[in-house]
C-alpha cells in the first residue's frame, strides 16, 4: 500500500525536440494532496556537446509555482539553480530575485512540460486570451534566470496559441486532458506515454 503522502503519478511520457537537432524528454506528472509536481530529464545535444537536464517544480493546487529545483551537466561541467517563493519574494538560490518579483510561472527553455502551468492555472474558454503573464524564464546553457512576456489564447478544445517576446515568438501547442503537450508546433512532440 502506497503512503498517503507519496506523490501519486498522473501521467509519463517521453517527448521528442523537432527543431532542435537530437533531444528527447522523460517527464512525470505527479499529485500530492494539496500541489502538482513535475519532474522531468532532458538528454540532448547542445551548445556544449552533450548535455543533461533534470528538473523538478512544484506547484500549489492552484498551479502557482512554488519552487523549482534544476541542474545541468554538460561538457563544461555542472550547474543548479533552485528557484523558491518564500513569503512571497522570489528567490535564486537562496537570493531575492527582483527581476523576477510577481512572476507566478517558471518557464524552462529546455522542456515543453512548464507550459502546463499557466494552461492549467488560467482556465481560458475557447477563444480566450490571457492578460499578458511574465514568467520567470530559465535560459540554457547559463541557467540564467530572466523574466519573459507571454501570452496564451486558447484556439479550441485542445490548442493554444503561445507568444512570448513581444510576439517575436509564436507556436500552437496542443495539449493533452491534463493540459500536457502533445505537439508543440516546430519544436517538441510527445512519442510515447504510459499511464
Amino acid at each position: 500500500m502506497t503512503p498517503a503522502s507519496a506523490p501519486q503519478n498522473v501521467r509519463t511520457g517521453l517527448w521528442r525536440w523537432l527543431s532542435r537537432g537530437t533531444g528527447l524528454e522523460r517527464f512525470e506528472l505527479l499529485r500530492e494532496a494539496d500541489r502538482w509536481l513535475l519532474r522531468g530529464t532532458v538528454l540532448a545535444l547542445g551548445k556544449h556537446g552533450p548535455a543533461e537536464v533534470r528538473y523538478e517544480i512544484a506547484s500549489d493546487a492552484t498551479w502557482r509555482t512554488e519552487r523549482a529545483d534544476v541542474s545541468l551537466c554538460d561538457a563544461t561541467g555542472e550547474g543548479a539553480l533552485r528557484l523558491s517563493v518564500e513569503k512571497g519574494r522570489r528567490c535564486e538560490n537562496g537570493r531575492e530575485r527582483d527581476a523576477v518579483r510577481g512572476c507566478v510561472d517558471i518557464d524552462l527553455g529546455r522542456s515543453p512540460s512548464t507550459n502546463t502551468l499557466p494552461i492549467r492555472r488560467l482556465g481560458l474558454a475557447i477563444g480566450q486570451k490571457s492578460d499578458p503573464l511574465t514568467a520567470a524564464w530559465v535560459r540554457f546553457p547559463e541557467l540564467a534566470l530572466e523574466p519573459l512576456r507571454q501570452d496564451y489564447e486558447r484556439v479550441s478544445q485542445r490548442r493554444y496559441r503561445h507568444t512570448s517576446r513581444g510576439g517575436a515568438f509564436t507556436a500552437d501547442i496542443d495539449v493533452d486532458d491534463d493540459g500536457l503537450v502533445l505537439e508543440y508546433q516546430g519544436v517538441w512532440q510527445r512519442v510515447s506515454e504510459l499511464g
